[in-house]
């Protein structure tokens, strides 16, 4: 799978709730809590090092997250790819702009 098109079309094939948009915003809040978790635990117990085994353990709640995400993007009948396509100029244009850094939707 090597677009973010293909994988929300793939994730419909896991979907196992009736109430779309309500079920993948919640899960991915929980889902962002679970890898903030993993985040801590990093800091709290390893030092801030990132162990094997915890970056595992992370890469799996990031997943989480990306499936939640992908869900939600669906059910609101967007398209993943453009969303990654439109933050990348947004992006783009701030850095030219020397606006990366500050606050503000429009800067």
């Amino acid at each position: 799978m090597k677009t973010f098109k293909k994988y929300q079309e793939w994730t419909k094939k896991t979907v196992l709730y009736d109430n779309p948009v309500i079920y993948p915003c919640l899960e991915l809040g929980a889902e962002v809590g679970e890898a903030f978790n993993q985040i801590k635990k990093i800091y709290r117990d390893d030092n801030g090092n990132v162990s094997h085994v915890r970056k595992y353990d992370l890469e799996k709640e990031l997943g989480d997250c990306l499936w939640a995400l992908a869900r939600l993007v669906d059910d609101l009948d967007l398209d993943l790819e453009q969303i990654v396509e439109l933050n990348i100029a947004k992006l783009e244009d701030r850095l030219a702009r020397g606006k990366i850094r500050g606050s503000g939707d429009n800067r």
